[in-house]
């Protein structure tokens, strides 16, 4: 029986920037059309979305070296920076009247995004009016899985031995 081909080194990191890019595309119609209006801690996440799209993408149109490996494994960076983030504005910012002045209202005013960029990066709810559920999870609980599965898929794929392409 023979074994399927491995697939292409650039192809995890490619579908883990896609996720990424697909995660905000879904954020922003929510906002603009289903009037989910985001709070600092889901704006921080969106960016950290970005972020983790770009590294990806940077992955994957890397030729197969060392180099490749590492931007996926750096990936992990931001990944973590969103569990935390998903994690704080669930169990905390959720449970509070107002998140204003938070770390993730800092970060975002100093990257200057927020007002370069308003209909992406601006402030628009508080943390208790942005906790909405899917399905019956919670927003940034989906966020805090796509930041997870993002992270394990960084370090297989950086893990992966170089040799294992057909």
């Amino acid at each position: 029986m023979a074994m399927a081909p491995a697939p292409s080194s650039r192809l995890w990191p490619a579908l883990g920037a896609a996720a990424s890019a697909a995660s905000v595309a879904l954020a922003l119609v929510a906002q603009h059309r289903f009037d989910m209006q985001p709070c600092p801690w889901c704006i921080l996440q969106r960016f950290l979305f970005i972020v983790l799209a770009a590294w990806l993408a940077v992955a994957a149109l890397w030729p197969r070296s060392g180099l490749q490996r590492l931007w996926t494994a750096l990936a992990v960076l931001p990944a973590g920076c969103g569990i935390a983030a998903a994690l704080w504005m669930h169990f905390v910012a959720a449970k509070s009247a107002s998140c204003d002045l938070t770390l993730a209202d800092k970060v975002m005013q100093f990257t200057g995004l927020d007002t370069r960029y308003p209909e992406v990066f601006e402030v628009r709810g508080n943390c208790a009016d942005a906790a909405v559920a899917i399905l019956g999870v919670p927003f940034e609980l989906w966020g805090c899985a796509l930041f997870a599965a993002l992270a394990t898929l960084a370090v297989a794929h950086a893990a992966a031995r170089s040799d294992a392409r057909p």
